[in-house]
């Protein structure tokens, strides 16, 4: 007779002991099996239990895990070894603190028992000599980055406020990070504790920045250790990010100066190592932070009585149309007035007398101007050739250089985001914005002239400028999802997605998106769409089944822990637990020490109802990481919060556990689904009804040639 499905069977060992193979009552206190092991342990609250995976994750009244053994007293045990005056000892001791650090009950233990406090104490105390000579006797600085790396897990769960370090503290750090020749351990660790501070208090930010400039972190990025590059990246974004909006410019400036985009595009972008995901993502946030030092002058409406602004219009109206500038001493005032009137109307401005007014729609406000200027100094015969060339065309035939920079400048903004906060989860740099040091100028240069030669493709007339826009827009972002390496690149497929080219794609897509909307076909459609839900259901429970790597949520930007969660194949239990690291596969059961009863799942929440999203953090607030978030509600006030890899995955689990709960599934992507096996199944009905045979199995492929050796005779 089986046992009763409460009942499992566990093997628990002792140091010294034999281990011993219990039945546990899982509905019982697990520490009550401590006790009826007699082994005189004392009072049970000093006591956990320990994975014996190795992974020292620990067990205590509130989660239920199997495959155990007992680890007495192992917080205060540490707090003492690690001060222990033996070298070796306490090298050891900072070993194993390091290792179980990284679980939040053991963490809770030894913070209480003031751990962090001993652990900045014995970086403050340790002298430059002491730490020199560790070198010399233990390889790679071990000591040290133990301490800073226990440190570092201890502070990612959160307990304990990155206010409260002292100012020696961080000159400590900052030295290790100053230092030309470092472990690369320790620099690691350094570097990652840098990071922290600066995002997690604005007072700390104040003291770091003081304590380290671009230029003792550039050295960092000349190496061949991406892992070094990508903390330093880091840092150098989260000074930017925490800045203050009158220090960011003065920021882009000194890294303009220290040649960071250069240096970044030489070792990291074009080094033979092929980016990682947190490297791509550090490299898509510095993207973003550049971009959004635009975001003033995007904002900022032209002033009609600002001379020096007025003064730009000048200069555009100058360099177009040098040959016919006449003195201002020539000709009455209103035949002056006449030919600017004449010459702006030329420029494509919508307001011809006063063309400063076309400037105060924010976005994209002075921008616009701005790029304009650009364009017309740096790309001076393409300016001309496109003001002159749209003169000599019929009033309604000329494609309006003004009126399109601006709608071109707000196109590009939205585009690439300007002005957003950086997503957590996006890896979505472009190499090309790293080739130059004016790259969204230079970006607008060319998409200005992509717009002047689909506007003569087009044909367009002044009623077209909004179809010519939708043209130019699905232009660049198809040309964008190409990732090009540079500028050059860039050009060159936009001279391939020509206005026919993009008439054919467009084409395609509708043939293969076509609907039938004839009476019979509906009813058809309606029918069989109860069976396509159904189809859709067990597809998303299937996927709950394979389970998804999650991202740890952490009080860095950096978030480089991972967990995973699973659906049982019965479909009545959530297992999920912690990793080492992303896996290649599957993670199997056995190996996820938590788990949820679905029967105990209360409500699924998103967005801004989760947990998480309610606590305040300045990286937890923009508008992507909302969208991708869940939290599993159960018991009275237990929750377990999930923020999806991407929106796919957010789909995929919100569906499922929606579908747990009997509840319907309301997400983009069951819709999408659904339309495409309805879509599938009406054409694979259609066809079965004028008797077309589908194969069971696909044709061969064709054999290969033997001999290539031969000619076709058009004779």
């Amino acid at each position: 007779m089986p046992p009763p499905s409460d009942i499992v069977k566990v093997a628990i060992e002792w140091p010294g002991a034999f281990p011993k193979l219990m039945e546990i009552d899982q509905f019982r206190s697990i520490l009550f099996y401590i006790f009826v092991f007699r082994w005189s342990l004392g009072n049970h609250e000093n006591f956990a239990l320990q994975n014996a995976d190795s992974t020292n994750f620990y067990i205590t009244e509130k989660v239920g895990i199997y495959f155990l053994v007992i680890s007495s007293q192992t917080a205060a045990q540490l707090h003492e070894r690690i001060q222990s005056s033996s070298m070796d000892a306490k090298l050891e001791a900072l070993k194993d603190l390091a290792n179980s650090s990284r679980d939040v009950t053991f963490a809770q233990e030894f913070i209480n028992l003031d751990g962090i406090s001993l652990l900045t104490q014995m970086v403050e105390s340790g002298t430059e000599r002491f730490y020199w000579l560790l070198l010399l006797c233990f390889s790679f600085g071990d000591l040290l980055s133990f301490t800073l790396t226990a440190f570092v897990e201890l502070m990612d769960h959160g307990i304990v406020s990155w206010d409260t370090f002292s100012v020696a503290f961080i000159k400590k750090i900052a030295g290790y990070v100053n230092k030309s020749a470092m472990d690369t351990a320790v620099l690691q660790r350094s570097l990652a504790i840098l990071e922290s501070m600066v995002l997690n208090s604005q007072d700390l930010y104040q003291k770091v920045a003081q304590e380290i400039t671009i230029g003792q972190l550039i050295p960092h990025l000349q190496g061949t250790d991406q892992d070094i590059q990508t903390y330093t990246i880091a840092v150098i974004n989260a000074l930017f990010l925490k800045a203050p909006e009158d220090k960011r410019q003065e920021m882009a400036h000194i890294l303009a100066q220290k040649q960071l985009r250069s240096i970044i595009l030489s070792n990291v972008i074009r080094s033979p190592k092929p980016i990682n995901d947190e490297m791509a993502h550090q490299l898509y946030v510095l993207q973003v932070l550049t971009f959004n030092l635009l975001e003033d002058r995007m904002m900022t409406k032209m002033d009609p009585q600002d001379q020096a602004q007025r003064d730009i219009i000048f200069e555009l109206r100058r360099i177009a149309f040098d040959v016919e500038c006449e003195p201002n001493n020539s000709g009455s005032i209103e035949k002056r007035k006449s030919m600017y009137t004449r010459d702006y109307k030329k420029l494509g401005f919508i307001n011809h007398v006063n063309p400063a007014m076309d400037f105060t729609q924010i976005p994209p406000g002075m921008l616009a101007l701005d790029n304009m200027l650009y364009f017309a100094r740096h790309h001076q015969d393409a300016y001309i050739r496109i003001v002159l060339e749209n003169s000599s065309r019929e009033d309604k035939h000329e494609c309006p250089f003004g009126r399109s920079s601006i709608e071109l400048t707000k196109m590009l903004c939205e585009t690439l985001k300007v002005g957003e906060l950086p997503s957590e989860n996006c890896h979505d740099f472009h190499p090309m914005f790293f080739t130059h040091d004016r790259s969204f100028e230079e970006f607008f240069c060319i998409c200005i002239q992509l717009l002047n030669k689909t506007w003569k493709e087009m044909r367009a007339t002044s009623e077209d400028f909004n179809k010519v826009m939708q043209v130019v827009r699905d232009q660049i972002m198809r040309a964008l999802t190409q990732k090009p390496n540079s500028l050059d690149q860039l050009k060159s497929r936009l001279q391939n997605l020509s206005y026919t080219e993009i008439l054919k794609i467009r084409q395609s897509e509708r043939m293969n998106q076509e609907d039938f909307q004839s009476r019979p076909i509906l009813e058809l459609r309606e029918k069989i769409q109860p069976e396509i839900m159904e189809l859709i259901k067990q597809q998303r429970l299937n996927r709950l089944c394979d389970g998804t790597c999650f991202r740890k949520i952490s009080s860095r930007r950096r978030q480089d822990k991972f967990w995973y969660c699973r659906l049982s194949p019965n479909h009545k239990v959530l297992h999920y637990g912690d990793l080492e690291e992303s896996p290649l596969g599957e993670v199997s059961h056995d190996l996820l020490q938590e788990k949820l009863p679905v029967a105990d799942i209360k409500a699924v929440v998103t967005g801004k109802d989760c947990p998480h999203m309610k606590e305040k953090g300045a990286l937890k607030q923009n508008k992507e990481v909302l969208e991708l978030a869940f939290s599993v509600l159960y018991e009275s006030d237990e929750y377990l919060n999930f923020i999806a890899p991407d929106k796919h995955e957010y789909c995929v689990w919100t569906d499922g556990l929606n579908a747990l709960l009997g509840k319907e599934m309301t997400s983009d992507f069951t819709k999408s689904d659904m339309d495409t096996l309805l879509s599938m199944e009406m054409k694979l009905r259609l066809l079965d009804l004028e008797n077309i045979q589908i194969p069971e199995a696909p044709p061969p492929i064709p054999k290969e040639p033997s001999n290539y050796d031969f000619v076709y005779d058009c004779n």
